[in-house]
C-alpha cells in the first residue's frame, strides 16, 4: 500500500495504466466503465441509506454571465405585442469542463498516449465536426444513482480545510472511514471533501492552476480500483496540483479515465452535505446525479443530490 512516507514513483504511476486497467473487463465495446459497478444491489443499498428523507445539493450555482458562460435573454410576445401574454427565453453557452461549476467527466474526456478507455484511438472517439463518437456523456442517461459516501478529510485531520497543493493519501481515507464508522464498498460513489467549500466561503480564495489545489494523490488510485468505486466527486478538480509527477500532471484524470474508465464529478460544493452528515452522524446516503442528455459531448453540468 502506498502512503505519504512511501508514495508511488513516476514508474509506479506509469505502471498503473496497465496494472489498474479495466480495458475489456465489461467487453471491448463497453462505454460505461466503472458505472457498470452500479448494480441493482448497489442501487438498493443506496436507497436503503436514505433514512431521514433529507436531501441536499452537492453543486455550486452556475453563474450565467461570466467568462465561463454566456447568457442571452430575450423577452418574447406571443403572438405580436398587442396581445397580453408573453414569455422569456435564454440561450446559455458554457464550457463542459470549466472549473467554475460542478460537472461530470465522461470517459471520453481524457486520453493517454493517444488512447481513451478501452483502447479507443483518438480518431475513433473524437470527430471535430460530429463530436464524441464513443463514451459520450449521454451513455449515462439512466443516471448515477448508488450509495454515496462522504469522506471528510479536514474533520479527520482536525483542521478547517486543506491548503492549496496539499495531497490526500490512502491513510487519510482510512482515517476518515474509521472516524465516520463507514466502509466504502463496491459500487459506491465517493465524495472527497478537502474543505475548499469552506475556504471559499470564509476567505473568498479561489482555486487556480498557478496556486495549486488539494485533492487525491496518485497513491489513491490502487485504493479506488481495489474498492471498485463506481465514480468519485470532489470539491476541487480531483487531482492534487501540483501532482508531483512532471510527466503525469493529472494522474487521477489520466489513469482514472483512460485506464480505469472512472467517471468524475469535478468541483462539487460539499459544505451542506458535510454539515448534514455531521449533524445526523450519517456519512452514507443515496447519491443521485443525472447529466443532461447531450449527444456527442465528453461532459455535462450536473447537480448531485445526497439524500440522507
Amino acid at each position: 500500500m502506498y502512503s505519504r512516507q512511501h508514495p508511488p514513483t513516476t514508474d509506479d504511476v506509469l505502471g498503473f495504466f496497465t496494472k489498474l486497467s479495466n480495458w475489456g473487463r465489461w467487453g471491448l465495446d463497453d462505454q460505461l466503465g466503472t458505472l457498470n459497478l452500479i448494480t441493482p444491489e448497489a442501487r438498493l443499498r443506496g436507497i436503503a441509506a436514505a433514512r431521514h428523507g433529507i436531501s441536499v445539493s452537492c453543486a455550486w450555482d452556475v453563474a450565467t454571465a461570466t467568462d465561463s458562460t454566456a447568457r442571452d435573454t430575450e423577452v418574447q410576445h406571443f403572438p405580436p405585442e398587442e396581445h397580453r401574454w408573453g414569455g422569456v427565453n435564454e440561450k446559455v453557452r458554457y464550457d463542459c469542463h470549466d472549473a467554475a461549476f460542478t460537472h461530470l467527466d465522461a470517459v471520453s474526456h481524457i486520453f493517454w498516449d493517444g488512447k481513451f478507455y478501452n483502447a479507443r484511438e483518438v480518431v475513433d472517439v473524437v470527430d471535430a465536426e460530429g463530436g464524441i463518437k464513443f463514451g459520450s456523456v449521454n451513455v449515462a442517461s439512466a443516471g448515477l444513482m448508488t450509495r454515496g459516501v462522504l469522506l471528510d478529510i479536514p474533520k479527520a485531520r482536525g483542521v478547517d480545510w486543506l491548503e492549496l497543493g496539499e495531497p490526500i493519501f490512502p491513510e487519510d481515507l482510512a482515517a476518515a472511514e474509521e472516524r465516520q464508522n463507514v466502509v466504502v464498498q463496491s459500487g459506491d460513489a465517493v465524495l472527497l471533501r478537502t474543505g475548499y467549500d469552506r475556504m471559499r466561503r470564509e476567505t473568498d480564495r479561489r482555486i487556480s492552476g498557478i496556486d495549486g489545489q488539494p485533492g487525491w494523490h496518485a497513491a489513491c488510485l490502487p485504493w479506488l480500483r481495489e474498492r471498485d468505486v463506481a465514480y468519485v466527486g470532489c470539491d476541487t478538480g480531483q487531482d492534487t496540483l501540483p501532482s508531483g509527477y512532471d510527466t503525469i500532471p493529472l494522474p487521477i484524470h489520466t489513469v482514472g479515465q483512460s485506464a480505469m474508465g472512472l467517471w468524475l464529478i469535478d468541483h462539487c460544493d460539499l459544505y451542506e452535505c458535510a454539515q448534514t452528515a455531521e449533524r445526523l452522524q450519517q456519512w452514507d446516503f443515496l447519491l443521485s446525479a443525472a447529466p443532461i442528455r447531450f449527444e456527442a459531448t465528453s461532459g455535462s453540468a450536473v447537480n448531485p443530490i445526497a439524500t440522507f
